[in-house]
């Protein structure tokens, strides 16, 4: 599901949103972790990006959700999106 969502979002244009302010409290890690699970990586291939155990993933996954008011991967993506944090890199 989460892979359907990003391919159809990726073939829009992203709205110009990147200088905007992500709400307070979010880390720079967690910022990290926000923009490669938009980008449709599981919890085991970030934590091997970011030379992590994956349970630190989901800590920062779980954290995340608290903090943006999400609920699941997809509204990750929809977030990221709608915030100009998912551009091709």
């Amino acid at each position: 599901m989460t892979r359907r969502v990003i391919d159809r979002m990726a073939r829009q244009p992203a709205p110009d949103l990147a200088d905007q302010a992500l709400p307070a409290g979010l880390t720079p890690r967690e910022r990290e972790v926000l923009e490669l699970v938009a980008r449709g990586l599981s919890n085991r291939e970030i934590a091997a990006a970011l030379v992590v155990e994956e349970s630190t993933i989901r800590t920062h996954v779980k954290r995340l959700f608290m903090k943006l008011g999400l609920r699941d991967r997809v509204q990750v993506v929809i977030f990221a999106y709608e915030n100009g944090l998912n551009r091709a890199q």
